[in-house]
């Protein structure tokens, strides 16, 4: 009995950091996989944030031009970090 609860712990435990990737995915408009392995998030508004292949979230600088994996140029809008990292984190505090 011991066994099962603590198989079923560890694989809850494994599944919550799918849950907050998806709460950022599904507030974005748009996801858009860029070449250095980083993510750009489109919000509805037109905004927009960037996260790290690491996935913690990166500051954008103004009027910064960003590379999509497949080569397209991407000046981006806004620097939402707050929105961002509020969304990766959902689902993680105590």
């Amino acid at each position: 009995m011991i066994r099962k609860l603590n198989i079923l712990i560890l694989s809850l435990a494994a599944v919550a950091p799918a849950f907050a990737m998806d709460a950022a995915r599904s507030e974005a408009k748009q996801v858009i996989a860029l070449q250095n392995g980083e993510t750009l998030y489109v919000f509805q508004d037109g905004l927009m944030a960037k996260e790290s292949k690491f996935g913690s979230v990166i500051h954008l600088g103004k009027d910064e031009v960003v590379q999509t994996a497949d080569g397209k140029s991407i000046s981006t809008v806004g620097n939402e970090v707050a929105r961002l990292n509020s969304l990766l984190n959902k689902g993680h505090g105590n």
